[in-house]
């Protein structure tokens, strides 16, 4: 990766963006019209979005499939914030399991 291109940091700063507007007037504000219906419209919109990324990696289109992900990342945000969960969270989580088999993972699970 190069290093001229956003890092994970851009995500933070999404959440942070996201969660800042959860206040805004629903009329200026696409992230404060999601968060006042929460968790229903934002978890429909994740839904949307992921079914698109699908479509758009099966179809091959990796310029689509790039603004597809970025759709599914801000509306993914838009859900961690409904819930009052943080970026930290989750990257925590990642790292714990960073040196465990994703099978192994899998299985725990159950």
């Amino acid at each position: 990766m190069s290093s001229d291109l956003p890092s994970i940091h851009v995500l933070e700063q999404l959440y942070a963006v996201i969660e800042a507007r959860k206040d805004a007037p629903l009329t200026e504000s696409y992230s404060a019209a999601l968060l006042a219906e929460a968790p229903e419209k934002p978890v429909r919109k994740l839904a949307e979005e992921t079914t698109e990324v699908v479509i758009e990696a099966l179809k091959g289109d990796k310029e689509a499939l790039a603004c597809e992900s970025a759709d599914l990342l801000y509306h993914l945000m838009v859900v961690w914030v409904a819930a009052g969960l943080t970026p930290e969270e989750v990257w925590q989580e990642l790292a714990a399991r960073q040196n465990r088999s994703g099978l192994a993972e899998k299985a725990a699970r159950k």
